[in-house]
């Protein structure tokens, strides 16, 4: 089969297509013959070789597809349409996954609008409400809101509860888009100071809860945006992993709570009960078409390089989807 390989850590020119055999199920998982998949910050994490929990060499954690081979444990049926999160090898023409974190794909989705759906998705529903407990009566800042988790966070923070959501963007077309889907208010963070603007649309208390994406170039405006008692959930180090002279006091004034997370180093029984509980309450919304996916690109798998680079530029909106024919 077709599969995408890192030569070497490096850049996106270490990306090569070459053959490679097909894999082979444990009971209780299935194979996918792969459809779509999707490009994540985590995949040039590891393609730069600074992920230490990736044992498969081929890249790629979510997928959308039909099944074509099941297992005595794996109770579905060979050709259901699917989507999920696998423990790597998405960018092949074949991969496997448990059984257990499988969800069905809403007919009226293509396999590339169910490929945009899992890891972002999932990443969202786990930081808004499993770590950050956002409730009606608070405010959210989801920060990149443009990008594939932040436009996931908007429409569930939206249609979930009555909280006040604001996002940040660094682009007056981003920005847009991001009101379009919900955000409240919208924040162009290279012509506005977030954090005085946050100030002011929560008369001077902050933010209930944070998706932070960028890390530490964001650690100090962060602090002057959160509220006491707020909820500070790190997702991303796009601004940096080094914050110097740290000023504890800070946090304690405040009573921050800040949560540290990675979806796809966790356990596969963490994955299974988070995929359960969101196919449960979030898949109805995206068939009843009050959520949808947003895919910025749709390239075919011979152009990953292409589809690395564009997310590295920071140009896409929603998305970048690996077409897998």
């Amino acid at each position: 089969m077709k599969a995408v390989i890192v030569k070497q850590p490096g850049g996106a020119d270490q990306l090569i297509v070459a053959d490679y055999p097909m894999p082979t199920p444990k009971n209780g998982e299935v194979v996918i013959k792969v459809k779509a998949s999707a490009i994540n910050r985590s995949d040039i994490i590891a393609r730069e070789g600074k992920a230490g929990y990736l044992e498969n060499p081929i890249l790629g954690i979510e997928v959308a597809g039909e099944v074509v081979e099941t297992t005595e444990e794996a109770k579905i049926k060979i050709g259901t349409r699917v989507m999920g999160l696998v423990n790597g090898g998405g960018y092949a023409e074949y991969v496997t996954m448990p059984a257990n974190r499988i969800m069905i794909v809403p007919d009226h989705l293509s396999f590339e609008q169910a490929a945009a759906i899992p890891e972002v998705f999932l990443t969202a529903y786990q930081t808004l409400f499993w770590l950050g407990e956002l409730k009606d009566d608070e405010t959210v800042l989801i920060h990149a809101g443009a990008s594939g988790v932040g436009t996931a966070a908007i429409q569930l923070a939206k249609k979930m509860t009555k909280a006040k959501i604001i996002a940040t963007a660094g682009s007056t077309e981003k920005v847009n888009f991001c009101c379009s889907l919900g955000a409240d208010i919208c924040i162009n963070y290279k012509e506005q100071a977030f954090e005085e603007e946050v100030l002011k649309a929560t008369n001077g208390k902050g933010v209930d809860v944070i998706l932070d994406f960028v890390g530490a170039s964001y650690w100090e405006k962060n602090l002057k945006s959160m509220n006491t008692d707020g909820r500070w959930i790190l997702i991303g180090i796009l601004g940096g992993p080094v914050v110097e002279k740290v000023n504890l006091m800070n946090l304690l004034m405040k009573r921050i709570q800040l949560k540290a997370t990675l979806l796809t180093p966790r356990s596969d029984e963490y994955k299974k009960q988070l995929t359960e509980e969101f196919e449960q309450k979030v898949v109805p919304l995206f068939i009843s078409e009050q959520i949808k996916p947003i895919i910025d690109k749709v390239l075919p798998l011979e152009k990953i390089k292409e589809a690395h680079e564009y997310m590295e530029g920071n140009k896409n909106i929603g998305k970048i989807i690996l077409s897998v024919k």
